[in-house]
């Protein structure tokens, strides 16, 4: 018997609204399968469309951050936040915008030890800083930053990216969302 998604029901297809359908279809077609992430907040559609306004304008848009960049900060906060789903899905997508199959693991465990640049433990320290403690984070946070070629706007979206990413681990962790089994393997051998 397969494990269940999430603790709360998933609507089936018909249940959808046509909007909610025709995003689960475009990512089904693009990534040959649908992660769980959208099947779980069909559920609660206002909320999926909010939760995916949102991380679209954080994930997708032009800035100083790469996505490859984007996707380690998620890996990191995730990691800290004990979310299970984020960790698996993100760090997929990481290695393939990385091309890196060991990189997501070493980011999720010590990315001070990770095969990255100053500037990316620069800009993952600020990261996890938010996570664990946003009251603390002062000028000298935006200083050391700036010192690695961030500047206000890469900070904000560092900021925002942890924020967010830390709401969407909490509701995993609440609703039981379990990765999608396509994910373990996703970016861990080179292409042929």
């Amino acid at each position: 018997m397969p494990t269940a998604i999430s603790r709360y029901p998933i609507p089936t297809p018909g249940e959808w609204p046509d909007d909610i359908r025709a995003r689960i279809l475009e990512v089904q077609n693009k990534a040959g399968f649908v992660p769980n992430v959208f099947l779980t907040l069909a559920h609660r559609p206002d909320e999926f469309r909010a939760f995916f306004a949102y991380h679209d304008a954080l994930m997708l848009k032009e800035g100083g951050l790469t996505k490859g960049e984007r996707e380690m900060i998620v890996v990191a906060t995730s990691a800290v936040n004990d979310c299970l789903y984020c960790v698996v899905a993100h760090g997929a997508i990481l290695r393939i915008y990385e091309k890196q199959p060991l990189l997501a693991d070493q980011i999720a465990v010590n990315h001070r030890k990770a095969d990255i640049t100053p500037r990316q433990k620069a800009m993952l320290d600020f990261a996890l800083k938010v996570c664990r403690d946003s009251a603390s984070v002062n000028e000298d946070d935006f200083d050391t930053l700036r010192s690695h070629s961030f500047n206000d706007a890469d900070i904000w979206d560092i900021a925002a990216i942890t924020a967010f990413f830390s709401l969407s681990n909490r509701m995993a962790n609440v609703i039981s969302m379990r990765p999608n089994d396509e994910f373990y393997l996703m970016g861990r051998l080179p292409r042929e």
